[in-house]
């Protein structure tokens, strides 16, 4: 494997900061083509920025049969680590979840396990019933809607020492949230020292305007960049107000972002390393995509890989 080397502020910025989440639109793959694709990445010059492999609860019966050929085969390799959606019906999903770790994470050839759970969450109750139930051997994100206000809920994760989910894009102009709204949830979150990951929509990393679909005939609107989130999530924890960060989300000139070995500077703001390294820790954790190719390639185009 080449292991291709970045300046330390991007390989901060962006390592393990995909989740694969080819099963889900608009890429919607099956789940043989799905995790052949992410044992590829895995094996990629850019493997660094691959993180979980996402999957319904669902289909985790079907793995074995689907995933089997794409899964390490040396003990020497790192298993392959899920993140699974679940459903309404938690308790089957946390015995699905079981069993599939059962037989899978156990032993020193465990080739692949469930690390992750993610659920929905509209109410201070639901986020309760959900934490109450999921071991907190799992890193636990519950997805909240951000209109209203979803400071009580942030509240309510952080009792709880779970992480948020936010919902960045879709495939239709309208699941688009404004960059207001994504703002005060990345505000909030920062002040409850809530961590948390986006869904959706950031397959690139600087905002433009781009396809919701790969169909010829998608719609196409401006799509949040992966840069501008993580970078505004950064600049809150570092003391920035929302109107900054609005500002942040904002951006639309990827030469803006100035990448240097020790860190970053945006306009006249600079973040250091450090301060990159705390956000993928403590705030900004990862985003759900179901393309990993593009956000290497947008990188590469922007020759930061």
């Amino acid at each position: 494997m080449t292991v291709v080397a970045a300046m330390p502020s991007v390989d901060t910025l962006v390592s393990g900061v995909v989740d694969y989440a080819g099963l889900f639109p608009p890429a919607g793959l099956d789940l043989v083509t799905a995790a052949r694709n992410y044992g590829a990445y895995r094996t990629d010059e850019h493997w660094r920025l691959l993180g979980r492999f996402i999957i319904s609860a669902a289909q985790l019966d079907e793995f074995h049969g689907a995933a089997a050929k794409a899964l390490p085969r040396r003990r020497t390799d790192e298993p392959w680590r899920l993140s699974v959606l679940a459903g309404p019906d938690l308790a089957a999903d946390l015995a699905r979840i079981t069993i599939f770790n059962n037989a899978y994470a156990k032993g020193p050839s465990g080739r692949a396990m469930v690390d992750a759970v993610e659920g929905k969450a509209a109410t201070v109750a639901e986020i309760d019933a959900l934490a109450t139930a999921t071991p907190r051997t799992f890193e636990l994100f519950i997805e909240i809607p951000i209109d209203p206000d979803p400071a009580p809920l942030l509240a309510a994760i952080a009792r709880r020492g779970a992480r948020a989910k936010v919902r960045t894009g879709g495939v239709t102009p309208d699941a688009i949230p404004s960059t207001a709204l994504l703002a005060r949830f990345m505000a909030g979150a920062v002040r409850a020292r809530v961590a948390f990951k986006a869904t959706a929509g950031l397959h690139h990393p600087v905002r433009a305007m781009h396809p919701l679909t790969y169909a010829a005939d998608s719609p196409r609107a401006i799509m949040h960049g992966f840069f501008n989130v993580f970078l505004a999530a950064a600049f809150l924890g570092t003391g920035a107000t929302e109107t900054d960060a609005v500002a942040v989300l904002e951006e639309t000139d990827p030469l803006a972002f100035r990448f240097a070995p020790g860190g970053l500077r945006w306009r006249d703001r600079h973040l250091t390393t450090t301060d990159l390294r705390t956000t993928r820790e403590q705030i900004a954790r990862a985003f759900g995509s179901c393309s990993f190719r593009e956000p290497v390639d947008d990188l590469r185009a922007l020759h930061l890989l």
